[in-house]
């Protein structure tokens, strides 16, 4: 008979079936407490505590570099980065759990511990909220136990092992890995009965959830009263009607989106309410339906978030419909010595606002609506804060369910926790946006043009520069009011070649400062500058 030698491709892929067993095994625990979760609350999603975690404990040098690399795709960019950290440890924790099994036990308890202390470290969460973390895990856990006994079924003795390194066999002697095949169908079955269920746990959390979850249908059919003062007629002429501008009024599917919130929260507009206490004399409680039946006025505002660079996108203007804060105030009227309010998310995000800015004539409000419609679920839905002239990190809170009228002595915030300044006012700003940066364009008369804001004060004057050449005074568009931006454009010659633009604008006070400055801890500054080619 024939002699053949065996191979040792085998060897390899047996090493790598405990890290896929680990792998399904992690994907089985999230599964199952995504499924499980659905019937508690939904602080319980152990996915979204620990990446809320990670971004509460994230330095904000880290948090300034994804957002100016990743914008508004910042959120995602951490998803994919939580899916290959999982998929990495999880693979790791199979290796060790094949290897030792008291020890693959021992880190599978350790990440369960993880997610539970993530889970109920978040705000408004109790002990009962770790339930799907917990049951999670233990599924995990057999899922894991039942895979690797099947591989160990499947794994050839020691001098068998030697054989299939070296030794020669016949037709009528096969291999022991041959004879391993059964076993080794056997994990496979085992790997995909798990595989299976990891998926449909997790389908089915999310179609729970869903069906739960009719927040956005009472969304959509929310009706509002006509605002006891509506927001002045916009002028024709605010738009420079130049291609490449930003529209004067942002779209709400295209407005930035910039917070703390990895799962959007759902909140029902019949159980919101919003408590106003601290240092006040009389503590006010407010319900969705008595805001609503409250005077509502209109009003163009302008959004600018602290972390826009220079030339950056991350700033919007709306019309927005809400009640003044003001008038809140004066119901629980604030004691003496108090000069801040702390305003508080439902996921427990929070803004250190100056009370005399809330307390003053500008139009400081608790917003329902943008651009004629509810506000979008990621834009704060049912009630968010919208406070002219001052930065969203110090003013803009969204699902907003508490004020705290306090001191700024006595209190902090998210973000001035981490070492951004306490008070946030709009810095004057102008971009290009036409043309943009390495854009071609013909030589000749060319048209170009951008956006300035300096909300509360105002854009006075425009000015371009190409090149080293002398400042020339943009056209400006009409003015709406001093709380929105105003677009500009002007016409420049250029001959072929490589161009330089920038921009400044002017508010009452002179001109918006040269000086570069990062967003961290107030704001960027600067002025614009495009690189582009003229052939």
């Amino acid at each position: 008979m024939k002699a053949v030698r065996t191979s040792r491709r085998s060897a390899p892929s047996l090493r790598a079936l405990p890290m896929l067993a680990g792998i399904l095994a992690a994907g089985l625990v999230l599964g199952v407490a995504e499924l499980v979760g659905a019937f508690f609350s939904t602080r319980s999603a152990p996915l979204i505590a620990l990446g809320s975690t990670f971004i509460d404990f994230t330095p904000s040098w880290l948090k300034d570099f994804a957002i100016d690399t990743f914008g508004t795709n910042d959120k995602l960019a951490l998803f994919v980065g939580m899916a290959v950290t999982i998929v990495f440890l999880a693979a790791l924790l199979g290796l060790v759990a094949w290897r030792r099994w008291v020890l693959g036990v021992a880190g599978v308890l350790y990440m369960g511990a993880v997610m539970v202390a993530a889970v109920v470290s978040r705000a408004g969460a109790t002990v009962l909220d770790a339930v799907p973390s917990v049951i999670g895990t233990l599924a995990g856990l057999a899922a894991l136990r039942w895979m690797i006994q099947k591989l160990r079924a499947a794994r050839p003795t020691a001098a068998e092992a030697a054989d299939d390194d070296g030794a020669f066999s016949t037709a009528d002697n096969p291999p022991e890995r041959a004879r391993t095949g059964v076993s080794r169908r056997g994990f496979f079955a085992a790997a995909g009965v798990t595989a299976v269920v990891a998926a449909a746990t997790a389908a089915g959390g999310a179609v729970v959830s869903g069906i739960r979850n009719t927040v956005n249908v009472t969304r959509e059919r929310l009706k509002f009263p006509a605002p006891a003062s509506t927001a002045m007629p916009v002028p024709d002429g605010v738009d420079v009607d130049l291609d490449g501008v930003e529209p004067w009024v942002t779209p709400n599917k295209d407005f930035y989106r910039i917070d703390t919130a990895l799962q959007v929260p759902t909140i029902d507009v019949d159980t919101w309410e919003l408590r106003i206490h601290g240092m006040v004399e009389e503590e006010v409680r407010v319900t969705f339906q008595e805001l609503l039946e409250s005077d509502l006025i209109e009003r163009h505002i302008t959004l600018t978030c602290v972390s826009n660079p220079v030339g950056g996108d991350l700033a919007g203007n709306a019309k927005w419909l809400g009640y003044p804060i003001r008038e809140l105030l004066k119901r629980a009227r604030p004691t003496a010595g108090a000069d801040m309010v702390l305003s508080t998310s439902t996921d427990g995000f929070s803004a250190s606002t100056p009370l005399p800015i809330l307390q003053d004539e500008r139009d400081a409000i608790l917003a329902v609506a943008m651009n004629d419609e509810p506000l979008p679920l990621e834009h704060g839905y049912p009630v968010r804060m919208v406070v002219p002239g001052l930065y969203g990190y110090v003013s803009a809170t969204k699902w907003v369910v508490d004020l705290e009228v306090t001191r700024f002595a006595d209190a902090t915030a998210y973000w001035t926790d981490r070492g951004w300044a306490e008070e946030g006012p709009i810095k004057t700003q102008s971009r290009v946006e036409v043309p943009r940066a390495f854009a071609k364009v013909a030589p000749g008369t060319v048209r170009v043009g951008g956006t300035a804001w300096a909300q509360t004060r105002g854009i006075d004057r425009v000015e371009v520069q190409v090149d080293d050449g002398p400042w020339e005074e943009a056209t400006l568009a009409a003015e709406y009011t001093v709380d929105t931006w105003r677009q500009w454009t002007h016409e420049v010659q250029l001959e072929p070649g490589s161009h330089r633009i920038r921009s400044r604008a002017y508010d009452p006070d002179g001109v918006q400062t040269e000086e570069r400055a990062d967003s961290v801890p107030d704001g960027a500054s600067g002025w614009h500058t495009v690189q582009f080619s003229a052939e």
